[in-house]
């Protein structure tokens, strides 16, 4: 099975500033602000939904291929990707924009000053799916990840036009559509990704409840936090998946999308959803133990231990043989 990950490329450039933001506001003069912070510290991060998303995937072994658009400042980021078992070729590069950007400060209170630059990211619009496809021999599936709102709706009118079977995953861009938008981007899809207060914001924004959507898309895939995930399809009874225990909670940063990459890897194993799902659940643990969305190491031994814990003998054995 051959799956295309659509979705966004960014670095995240995240600083410290050791001071308040408050104690350098001035109230009578907040219509002119000029401020420069001293920092003492920088973290440059790589994510995109789209590149957590694949990175996960190749992590796994299932060689996804990466859909997306960047900068002349992409290649020490895509050797990072190829080294780590994704496809980049079908990365499309800027010739006059930069890769997608986050720089955000952060003070001793926790307050945040942040600035997404989306650069190169607009290109992605401009990617046919049909030449990727093409040059690896045909698709099975194209996730539409959070990606340039323009590109997510061609790539899902050409996965129709074209008879390729897509998941529609809204994550961030969900709160910028209304609602026609977001019923075309999810009409006809295979798989429907969100978390728990997505669902709700489709199901609001659309005006169709949980059972029309289920009408319409082939399995509608929610992850419900701490307590796991719940997979539902029309006249089936849910599936629902715990997580294993954590060790510690670092950061949040780039749990769905590894949700997302262990799920569609079993997929791509051929593997019962269940199964799927609770390789998305492990993935997504590994991460939230890690600093950063692509920092975290999967070590197969260290894997199967803590899944065949969490999941039984069986479950392991049937994971065992894909990892």
């Amino acid at each position: 099975m051959r799956i295309a990950v659509t979705g966004s490329i960014a670095t995240d450039h995240l600083m410290t500033f050791p001071g308040r933001f408050a104690d350098q506001l001035v109230a009578d003069q907040l219509h002119t602000v000029s401020l420069s912070f001293l920092v003492d510290q920088l973290d440059v991060r790589r994510g995109g939904v789209g590149a957590n998303i694949a990175f996960g995937m190749g992590q796994l072994g299932t060689r996804p291929v990466l859909v997306g658009a960047a900068g002349t400042d992409f290649e020490e980021y895509r050797a990072w990707l190829e080294r780590h078992g994704v496809d980049t070729d079908s990365v499309r590069i800027s010739e006059t924009l930069h890769t997608a950007r986050f720089v955000c400060t952060t003070d001793a209170d926790h307050n945040q000053i942040g600035s997404f630059y989306t650069g190169a990211m607009s290109e992605a619009r401009l990617i046919e799916l049909k030449t990727v496809a093409d040059r690896v021999g045909g698709l099975d599936l194209v996730v539409i990840g959070a990606d340039d709102p323009e590109a997510m709706l061609r790539h899902t009118e050409e996965c129709r036009t074209r008879g390729i079977p897509f998941a529609a995953d809204f994550s961030q861009q969900i709160a910028r559509m209304d609602g026609d938008e977001i019923r075309i981007l999810l009409d006809g899809a295979t798989y429907l990704f969100s978390n728990e207060y997505e669902k709700g914001l489709i199901e609001s924004k659309t005006g169709w409840s949980d059972a029309e959507i289920l009408g319409r898309v082939g399995r509608r895939v929610t992850t419900l936090g701490s307590r796991g995930v719940r997979i539902e399809s029309a006249g089936e009874d849910p599936i629902e998946v715990g997580c294993p225990d954590e060790e510690r909670k670092v950061d949040p940063t780039g749990v769905g999308d590894a949700f997302r990459a262990g799920f569609l890897s079993g997929l791509v194993w051929g593997v019962s959803l269940e199964r799927a799902a609770q390789v998305g659940c492990m993935l997504a643990t590994l991460v939230i133990e890690t600093e950063g969305a692509q920092e975290y190491r999967l070590r197969r031994a260290h894997f199967m231990e803590r899944f065949t814990k969490a999941y039984g003998e069986d479950a392991a054995r049937e994971v065992r043989a894909h990892l």
